[in-house]
């Protein structure tokens, strides 16, 4: 019986234990977002909030607790009681925390369940308009003029962000600054005011500040061109093959939260997601791939992301900030 089938039994029979111990009509649910504000993971969970307020009869609320590489407000998440009131809205760093952090007060396989991938979008890079970089050839010959004479920002050492960062300087042979934030929001920020040379986060994040100007894109690692940038060619067009990464989030719920209420989740989130309000922004302005899978194709996601993406951490001996 593999893990995913053996949660799902454990988690009929704690629904059935368990169902009198579920919230009371009305009471608050609580969805962490384990970074600061202005990222897209914030976004996206207070764009679906209004819509899971309505289909769970109970306010919804946001709640970012951020640091160490969302290792804090994942935790929060770990320990809290199984009970269907508070539930994780994570990014993909999440992928990396076991390797990133082996002293984690919580085990992030053992100690949380898988309830859905919600969607996910290219990685880019982007620089202030005033900046010289204007494609991934560009910044290859500037760090190689140049070693750690260039910089980019990232959402923090681990994040996959920062990991495909990694990925590039050794295919390229290059040595670049990393300059890691809390948050996409400060992220963009600090680029667009030119402190960092350039930024590499999700179309989510970027595409908003390209489209108005303070911000311009220059390479994108996702496996095909995206819709709104169809003129920015991909990493692997540049001449880097294989060398992709998406941004992902996903849902997921204190280890034995009942199944139904689970059920419930997903359910009101796939609602949520197919508004026609929501899923305009998550396509045109969060620039996502929508997937909304079930609670079983989010464990056999994150199962290939960890292998991936930890062996990078491990290989490279990289820590949380």
């Amino acid at each position: 019986m593999t893990r995913i089938t053996r949660r799902l039994a454990l988690g009929a029979a704690a629904a059935t234990l368990a169902a009198p111990a579920l919230r009371a009509q009305g009471a608050a649910i609580r969805i962490v977002v384990p970074f600061a504000p202005g990222g897209s993971t914030d976004a996206v969970a207070r764009l679906v909030a209004p819509g899971l307020t309505q289909r769970l009869g109970a306010p919804v609320v946001v709640e970012n607790r951020s640091g160490a590489a969302g290792s804090i407000g994942t935790d929060i998440v770990a320990k809290a009681r199984p009970d269907g009131q508070t539930w994780l809205l994570t990014f993909d760093s999440h992928a990396t925390l076991a390797a990133l952090l082996p002293q984690l007060p919580f085990n992030p396989d053992r100690d949380l369940d898988p309830v859905m991938l919600i969607g996910g979008a290219p990685y880019v890079l982007a620089c202030k308009p005033d900046k010289p970089f204007r494609s991934i050839t560009d910044v290859v010959n500037a760090a190689r003029a140049r070693p750690d004479g260039v910089s980019f920002g990232s959402t923090g050492n681990g994040t996959i962000g920062h990991l495909t960062m990694v990925l590039l300087q050794g295919r390229t042979n290059t040595r670049i600054t990393h300059l890691p934030y809390r948050s996409g929001g400060l992220a963009v920020n600090d680029t667009v005011a030119g402190h960092t040379d350039m930024m590499i986060g999700s179309a989510a994040v970027v595409h908003p500040h390209a489209r108005s100007g303070t911000l311009r894109t220059f390479a994108q690692f996702g496996p095909q061109r995206l819709p709104a940038l169809s003129d920015l060619p991909t990493v692997a067009e540049a001449g880097l093959p294989g060398l992709e990464a998406e941004a992902w989030w996903g849902v997921f719920a204190p280890h034995g939260t009942p199944q139904d209420a689970v059920a419930r989740m997903n359910a009101a989130l796939k609602e949520s997601l197919n508004e026609e309000r929501v899923r305009t922004t998550m396509l045109e302005v969060q620039q996502a791939r929508l997937i909304a899978s079930s609670p079983a194709e989010l464990g056999t996601f994150l199962a290939r992301e960890v292998a991936k993406w930890g062996e990078v951490v491990r290989a490279n001996n990289i820590r949380a900030d």
